[in-house]
């Protein structure tokens, strides 16, 4: 059985490399301040994301979306009024999206949630 950390890494990994193929540069893996963390901080289009991403392998525990209740969102969102204020991005559009991959039967399904939740 792998590990939690080895398994959340490849739904991260799936995640970016889609996140680029979209057009999306990676400003940040795992963004870490006392409030939280931001699993990835991309440039895409005009919009600084702000992305959760949740990875299962089956649909027993719902799906990956459903793990991103509201006090998730709130301390995604208190990270990312942080990472705003440090970095001075003050003018700059932003959203939350949430990237579900869920893998089942062997294959592997992506899906990119954008402005799933907002401030």
């Amino acid at each position: 059985m792998k590990n939690k950390y080895a398994v959340g890494k490849r739904g991260q990994e799936i995640a970016e490399d889609f996140l680029r193929k979209k057009g999306g540069k990676i400003l940040e893996r795992n963004y870490r301040v006392r409030t939280g963390e931001i699993d990835l901080i991309v440039h895409l289009g005009e919009y600084v994301v702000f992305v959760e991403v949740k990875f299962r392998s089956g649909i027993s525990y719902g799906l990956p979306r459903e793990a991103v209740g509201g006090a998730k969102q709130q301390k995604i969102i208190r990270t990312a009024m942080h990472y705003i204020s440090a970095r001075k991005l003050d003018n700059q559009d932003f959203r939350f999206d949430v990237v579900e991959v869920l893998e089942q039967g062997g294959r592997v399904f992506v899906n990119h949630i954008e402005d799933a939740f907002g401030v």
